[in-house]
């Protein structure tokens, strides 16, 4: 469903962020949303191609993207396809800074110890989520503020 975010039918209404596509192969898909109020447009493969157990190969999707200044794209996994095949991104999330203007690919890993995954051009492999990213400026301290958690790590809280 690639229908607009601001509709009536929406609460609250939300401003669109204009972000321009590029098609690098005139058949690659342009990203869209699969329901109304996902946070993440499919990103799909623009070839076929077979990742056996434990490979990892990179996907190219046939586009290139201009985010603008202030935002960040993300891409992660589609968790139909971690859950049924074991596919995965060896960098999840990917990052797309705000000024690359090359291809979309895809880090897909195939996690799957036994079965080989098998994209096919078109498939939606991977979402794409556009997030700001504010600016920030590194402010060197003798000492940090204290919190309950302090300098607790994985597993600090207990679960």
């Amino acid at each position: 469903m690639n229908s607009p975010r601001n509709s009536e039918a929406s609460a609250p209404v939300v401003d669109l962020l204009p972000v321009r596509l590029q098609r690098l192969s005139e058949d690659a898909t342009i990203p869209s949303y699969a329901y109304e109020a996902d946070a993440g447009l499919d990103l799909s493969s623009s070839v076929d191609i077979t990742l056996e157990p434990f490979e990892r190969k990179l996907v190219p999707t046939g586009l290139a993207i201009a985010i603008p200044e202030g935002y960040a794209g993300f891409v992660l996994p589609r968790s139909g396809l971690a859950f049924r095949e074991g596919l995965s991104m060896a960098n999840t999330p990917g990052l797309i800074d705000a000024h690359y203007r090359g291809e979309l690919k895809v880090v897909a890993v195939n996690l799957d110890a036994s079965r080989p995954i098998h994209l096919t051009k078109g498939e939606r492999i991977a979402q794409l989520v556009i997030l700001p990213v504010p600016p920030i400026q590194i402010e060197v301290v003798d000492a940090l503020d204290s919190t309950d958690r302090g300098a607790g790590g994985f597993g600090s809280s207990g679960t």
